[in-house]
């Protein structure tokens, strides 16, 4: 039985030209990185869970991305992390949100999962969790960048959200050879955002789900529109009760977020190893990887290559 792993680094306007001219080329590459990270697992038949842990872990450490290091800052001028993980086999799930000093929200998501008694811990108690075990605490200025500071400052300027520039929430899904199916996501949210916020990435069944009886799912873009769509959850059962191919069933609730005006993107593997992936922004960071080729793109007139 073969293998398969798709990532996904955000999905939006993705403006060319910003405060960092560097931006896309590093972005690749952080793609190329995480995408070697988890094909690694998978390859030596490894387990799903472990490879979309290991990708995501990887886009959370790179400043390119809205996740972990670099991820946008609240309208008070500090960073709060989400995340969430989901394995298929028996439809296990961990989910953080709000965090502000735990290094890697996914790790902690995945230690919830398998050994706290809940699924979804927030803010200052989820961050205590990390802490009694023995994750990684770091002060909420290493999250901060330079870029991020100067788009948080250009968005108070003119007010709003960062729904037009939308550099990257993060997420996997991946098939293993036994297999087995798991998805992971993880984000900072929208930039400005207040009341603390928390969107569709953690929230499992909207951001992030998975179903060995159907496929794994993990979604960027608005979250406010995933959430009334239930986007992750509706897409696994299009494909598990309606007999719906993974392409078919994607691209029926990226129509249905869009009849609520919503945009954004999604990502998929079936539980027979079919990928479908699919956005409806101008770009989405993206990548693909199975046992012949690894591929990565941004725009929607771009080929993965």
């Amino acid at each position: 039985m073969t293998w398969r792993l798709v990532i996904h680094g955000g999905a939006g306007a993705m403006r060319p030209k910003h405060g960092d001219a560097d931006h896309e080329q590093r972005a690749r590459e952080g793609l190329r990185a995480a995408l070697e990270a988890g094909a690694s697992i998978l390859e030596s038949g490894g387990s799903s869970l472990d490879a979309v842990e290991a990708s995501v872990r990887v886009l959370e450490d790179d400043p390119c991305f809205n996740a972990g290091r670099g991820s946008v800052l609240t309208s008070e001028g500090c960073v709060e992390l989400d995340a969430a993980i989901m394995d298929g086999r028996d439809r296990r799930a961990g989910a953080v949100a709000g965090l502000r000093k735990t290094r890697a929200p996914i790790s902690l998501a995945r230690r919830l999962m398998e050994q706290g008694p809940h699924v979804f811990l927030s803010g200052r108690g989820a961050d205590e969790f990390a802490r009694e075990a023995e994750i990684e605490q770091v002060d909420n200025s290493w999250f901060v960048t330079a870029e991020r500071q100067r788009q948080l400052d250009e968005i108070l300027a003119h007010g709003g959200f960062d729904a037009e520039v939308k550099y990257g929430t993060v997420g996997a899904v991946a098939f293993d050879q036994h297999g087995h199916v798991a998805a992971a996501t993880s984000t900072g949210g929208l930039t400005a955002k207040r009341w603390g916020r928390i969107g569709d990435s953690p929230l499992i069944g909207c951001g992030t789900y998975a179903d060995d009886r159907s496929a794994a799912v993990s979604a960027t873009g608005s979250g406010e529109y995933f959430i009334r769509a239930v986007a992750a959850h509706q897409l696994a059962e299009r494909v598990r009760l309606g007999g719906e191919t993974l392409q078919t069933a994607l691209d029926g609730v990226l129509a249905d977020i869009g009849g609520l005006g919503g945009t954004g993107g999604l990502i998929a593997v079936s539980s027979t190893g079919e990928a479908a992936c699919g956005f409806t922004t101008r770009a989405m960071y993206r990548g693909t990887a199975d046992p012949d080729s690894r591929k990565v793109a941004i725009y929607a007139d771009e080929e993965e290559r």
